[in-house]
């Protein structure tokens, strides 16, 4: 990547913006490359340059799907099964002045009205109502790839919420443990024991730890004999290990140093499937840009859903539904909000890293997957 840049801003220099494209592209095939890693002591390096953020001024909205896919050595973490099937699905949306993150979680079983879909090979899907994940099923089943699967979902979800997605992120079970790893676990408020086989969880005492990779995965695939057994519940497990991932990456001041954030994102994304808008220094600007970001301002929640009328086994979403699909679409902020902060600057213009920002008094406990939450809110006592 840095390689690609540093040819691409001589083309820029000697012969100006037009061509420089087709002039990288030639100059970096007469580049002959050795490794010499091995054998040089490294230095640490001088602080690097402040990444920019390739969507700055305008809201972003990404739409962040958990695959089940199991094959190759995601086979080994959750067993063989034909086809690829999405049970995780979020929106999350970033302020255009990047100091709020909307997370929005949706159930796999909402019933919602799904469009028609064109896939990679030319087919065409009809359009029905039906199971929101059945989406990304048909994408992939009818089309045979990931960007067929995730195209029908991203129109899913355009169509029943007026939301415009602009980006998406798949991520399954390696990459979601490579996640955690990059960031040395997660630490979790544990209210009891938690165990469910076929998710491959054993959590055997109760009380504040770190769950690694495989032990975060398996808490947030659990559903059986955990909770009520449902997939909402699940949910709300899935929202407070997102929460407790976010408070680690904001307290190891990992947003705030470009240098620990790209090695943080090229270890998280090694095993995701992104959109070609969505590079890792896309991301990293995108990230760093919400450094002075308050806890407080990173909310959670479940579409508000209820039993479908016509299968008591899916759910549908209410009336309240619709304000908060408006509040993102018109990047409105919640009414329990933090104001944004300016960044200050020096007299030369430089923006300066303010000091952090006092979290106001922690709110009662939030029932995670049934109400609103913030990252900075309890939602299990130890």
């Amino acid at each position: 990547m840095l390689r690609g840049i540093a040819l691409t801003a001589v083309a820029v220099v000697a012969f100006g913006a037009a061509g420089s494209a087709a002039l990288a592209v030639r100059l970096q095939g007469n580049v002959h490359t050795v490794d010499v890693a091995g054998l040089v002591k490294p230095v640490p390096s001088s602080a690097a340059h402040d990444p920019g953020d390739p969507d700055a001024g305008k809201a972003v909205n990404i739409l962040i799907l958990g695959s089940d896919q199991r094959d190759g050595v995601n086979a080994k973490i959750g067993g063989k099964a034909s086809g690829m099937r999405s049970d995780t699905t979020m929106v999350m949306h970033i302020s255009a002045d990047r100091s709020r993150i909307s997370i929005v979680s949706i159930p796999r079983d909402s019933l919602v009205d799904i469009p028609s879909c064109t896939m990679t090979n030319g087919k065409t899907s009809r359009a029905t109502h039906g199971m929101f994940n059945s989406a990304f099923a048909t994408g992939w089943d009818m089309g045979g790839d990931m960007p067929s699967a995730a195209a029908c979902t991203i129109s899913t979800v355009q169509e029943n919420t007026g939301v415009s997605i602009d980006h998406f992120a798949v991520v399954d079970f390696q990459g979601f443990q490579s996640m955690v790893q990059a960031i040395g676990g997660v630490p979790m408020c544990i209210p009891k024991p938690m165990k469910d086989k076929l998710a491959g969880l054993n959590i055997p005492t109760a009380g504040q730890q770190t769950l690694d990779g495989p032990t975060a995965l398996a808490y947030a695939r659990a559903r059986h004999n955990v909770g009520d057994g449902s997939d909402t519940n699940r949910i709300g497990n899935q929202q407070k290990l997102v929460a407790s991932m976010a408070r680690e990456v904001l307290s190891a001041n990992v947003l705030a140093n470009p240098g620990k954030l790209v090695r943080f994102l090229s270890a998280a994304t090694s095993s995701l499937t992104v959109d070609n808008g969505m590079s890792v220094a896309d991301m990293t600007g995108l990230a760093y840009n919400l450094r002075n970001i308050d806890r407080h301002n990173i909310t959670f929640v479940t579409i508000p859903w209820a039993p479908a009328k016509s299968d008591r086994n899916r759910v549908e979403w209410t009336s309240a539904a619709a304000k908060v699909w408006a509040d993102m679409a018109h990047d409105t902020p919640p009414a329990g909000a933090t104001p944004a902060t300016p960044t200050p600057t020096t007299p030369g213009g430089t923006a300066t890293t303010p000091a952090p920002a006092t979290s106001p008094t922690p709110a009662p406990t939030k029932a995670a997957g049934k109400e609103e939450f913030s990252a900075g809110d309890t939602t299990d006592v130890c």
